[in-house]
């Protein structure tokens, strides 16, 4: 069903719904566009309104090949709508969703398109604070370039920094979508150009893995893994690749490079990664989280249900609702203490893994670790037989300064479950 937006536009058909609202393929003077139009709701509120409207400048100037432009801003009664180029393709998490994760030299060319995008806002001024699969575009009609990978196009800028400005009640509140969400912001701080950067980071880190370094159980838990856990190595990957991801996921925002630095040494990473095959490793296994305020929402504790892992970076924004189809996920989340966050970054993230090898401290590994244990005392104590001493072993049982290996019956400890 044709609705009219504004009086230039029309819009057909549906191709997504997100948080903020529902993107419609349309027409305009000029052929072909792609309509963002906000939630009813959302174009009531005369200040966002006018917000957008004092940002229109910015919006409409952002002109760059890897930019999903912006042609127009519509407010017509009900109706607050942004008039966006038209790309034929698809996001980058429909794409991630079917294939879990890309071979190097896609993942690579993809992500230094966006960077190229990321520096071009950052030269405006402009800080995207929402890089995330669901924000890049694939144009699969553009040709294709290292690896096959189509060309990619970030959208969505200014969505989050209008809708979830301090003004609206959010000022001490976390802005984005938790496993892309640099850990200054955790903290409080005004986001700048290094918190894309950080993002980005955070995307090659899951086209590559398969998910992200960070991710994994409650909201709140994942935010507080950005701010005090190390990132993990990914085997199988070239170091000098590795080196830069983990300098961009650095703590200390000026410790990352800027974006336009990030392209160049990525498209410099790009012979190199030729021929190489997606990684073989499996994701980590989720770590057990308690549940509480500092991942609630809207100052709600988030603990009825458990977060859906499967689906990462999905977010539900009303509590006990079901994530919408396109993951249009930013949220706001309470800004923790500093107590909740003092120490700095004190452990690593969960480390992948080899396919098929379980987790270390996992209920698989410490049940490999205790047959382990057992063959070695088995294995020992049938030598120390043939060797006669057996019964210096049994004398020795439990006197000070006990045998280094325990004895097959043995209980060790610390591995109470």
């Amino acid at each position: 069903m044709s609705r009219k937006i504004g009086s230039r536009y029309t819009a057909h058909q549906i191709l997504g719904r997100g948080s903020a609202g529902t993107v419609w393929l349309g027409e305009g003077p000029q052929g072909p566009v792609a309509i963002k139009l906000l939630r009813e709701d959302l174009a009531a509120d005369q200040e966002l309104v006018g917000r957008f409207v004092q940002e229109r400048a910015a919006l409409l100037g952002l002109n760059h090949p890897r930019v999903v432009g912006v042609r127009d801003l519509v407010v017509d009664g009900n109706d607050l709508a942004l008039v966006m180029d038209l790309v034929r393709g698809t996001d980058l998490r429909t794409r991630l969703e079917r294939e879990r994760r890309l071979a190097p030299q896609v993942a690579v060319a993809i992500t230094a398109d966006v960077a190229d995008a990321l520096a071009a806002a950052h030269a405006a001024g402009i800080v995207h604070r929402d890089v995330k699969p669901e924000n890049v575009l694939l144009d699969v009609h553009a040709p294709a370039g290292p690896g096959g990978a189509p060309p990619a196009l970030l959208t969505d800028f200014g969505i989050a920094k209008l809708i979830d400005a301090p003004s609206r009640g959010n000022g001490s509140r976390v802005v984005g979508t938790p496993d892309y969400v640099a850990p200054e912001i955790v903290e409080g701080l005004p986001p700048r150009a290094s918190v894309d950067v950080y993002a980005l980071a955070t995307v090659l880190y899951e086209l590559l893995a398969g998910f992200t370094p960070f991710g994994g159980g409650h909201p709140g838990a994942v935010l507080r893994r950005h701010v005090t856990e190390r990132v993990a190595p990914l085997p199988g990957i070239p170091d000098e690749l590795w080196q830069l991801i983990h300098q961009c996921l650095a703590k200390a925002p000026a410790s990352r490079l800027r974006a336009s630095e990030l392209a160049a040494r990525l498209r410099e990473q790009l012979p190199a990664l030729a021929g190489h095959p997606p990684l073989d490793i499996d994701e980590p296994e989720p770590e057990p989280e308690t549940y509480g305020e500092y991942g609630a929402y809207e100052g709600t504790p988030y603990a009825a249900e458990p977060y859906d892992t499967s689906a990462r970076g999905v977010v539900p924004l009303v509590h006990g609702s079901a994530p919408d189809s396109t993951r249009d996920t930013h949220t706001s989340m309470r800004v923790p203490g500093a107590d909740e966050l003092a120490g700095g970054a004190h452990g690593t993230a969960r480390a992948p893994r080899a396919q098929g090898a379980p987790r270390a401290g996992s209920a698989r590994h410490r049940a490999a670790e205790r047959r382990r244990r057992i063959r070695l005392g088995v294995t020992a104590t049938a030598v120390a037989a043939a060797l006669g001493v057996g019964g210096w072993l049994a004398l020795a049982d439990g006197e000070e300064g006990d045998p280094a290996i325990p004895s097959p019956t043995e209980s060790d400890p610390s591995e109470t479950p």
